[in-house]
C-alpha cells in the first residue's frame, strides 16, 4: 500500500493540552503552541513529557506554526492526525483492501442526509464506505470511540439505510498504530455507537479494521485486524 508521506518533522516534548485544538510542546528548548489535529480525548497518549513529532508550517496566516502529528507510546509511534485515516483508506480501498479492486472510487459522497467518506463501484454495485480513525488501545484491543460521538451513530445508521435500499456498505476502522490484536467498539464510552455497530453488522454492513505502520517519514496501512463485536 502507498505511504502517506510527512514533511520533515520536528521532535519535541509534550507539555500540556490547553483545549481540544491547542497544546503546548517544547521544541528546541522553546515551548510552542501547536494545533492538535484530533478532537478526541487522547488522555492515554498526551501525557506530560511524552515524545512527540510536529509538522512545521510556513503560512503566516496560521494561528499556530506547528501541528502535532505523532506521539510515542512505549515502543510504538501513534498517529493522532484525524485527517490521515481518510487518506490512507483511499489507497487501501483502491488497492483491493476490501477484497476487490473498485471500478471507480470517489471521496465525500452525499446520500440522503448522510455524507460518507468514500464511495466506490464494483461489478455494477455501489458501495458506501465510512472511515473512522482509531488511536485508543486497551489491553491490546483497539477501541472506538474514546469519547461519545453522536455523528458516529448517525453515520452507521446511514450505512444501514443504504443496505436496506439495495446498496452495499462498509465501515472501515483505520487503527493509527500497529500494536493491537483485535478491534472492538468502546461500549463504556459510547454504548449507542456500539449497539448501532452491532445492529449494522447484523443487517449486512461490512465492519472491517486495518492497522497502520507509522514512522516519522509517513503512515501506511499494515494488516487487517480482527473485529470483535
Amino acid at each position: 500500500m502507498e505511504m502517506l508521506k510527512y514533511p520533515a518533522l520536528k521532535q519535541g516534548r509534550f507539555c500540556r493540552r490547553l483545549n481540544r485544538f491547542l497544546a503546548e510542546v517544547e521544541l528546541d528548548g522553546v515551548v510552542e503552541r501547536c494545533h492538535v489535529k484530533n478532537t478526541g480525548r487522547l488522555r492515554e497518549l498526551l501525557l506530560p513529557d511524552a515524545e512527540v513529532w510536529c509538522e512545521c508550517h510556513d503560512d503566516p496566516n496560521r494561528k499556530t506554526k506547528f501541528s502535532l502529528l505523532l506521539v510515542r507510546a512505549g515502543e510504538e509511534l501513534v498517529s493522532i492526525d484525524s485527517q490521515a485515516p481518510n487518506k490512507v483508506a483511499f489507497s487501501y480501498v483502491q488497492d483491493g483492501g476490501l477484497g476487490f479492486v473498485p471500478d471507480s472510487l470517489r471521496r465525500e459522497v452525499t446520500r440522503g442526509d448522510s455524507r460518507f467518506d468514500l464511495c466506490c463501484t464494483h461489478d455494477g454495485q455501489t458501495v458506501y464506505i465510512e472511515v473512522k480513525g482509531v488511536t485508543l488501545k486497551k489491553d491490546g484491543l483497539a477501541m472506538f470511540p474514546d469519547a461519545p460521538t453522536e455523528r458516529g451513530a448517525k453515520h452507521v445508521r446511514g450505512l444501514m439505510q443504504a443496505v436496506r435500499e439495495g446498496c452495499e456498505a462498509c465501515i472501515l476502522f483505520v487503527i493509527q498504530r500497529r500494536d493491537v490484536r483485535e478491534f472492538m467498539p468502546n461500549e463504556g464510552s459510547d454504548p449507542e455507537f456500539a449497539a448501532a455497530l452491532r445492529e449494522a453488522a447484523a443487517g449486512g454492513v461490512r465492519v472491517q479494521a486495518v492497522s497502520c505502520e507509522i514512522t516519522t517519514e509517513g503512515i501506511k496501512t499494515a494488516a487487517p485486524v480482527t473485529v470483535r463485536l
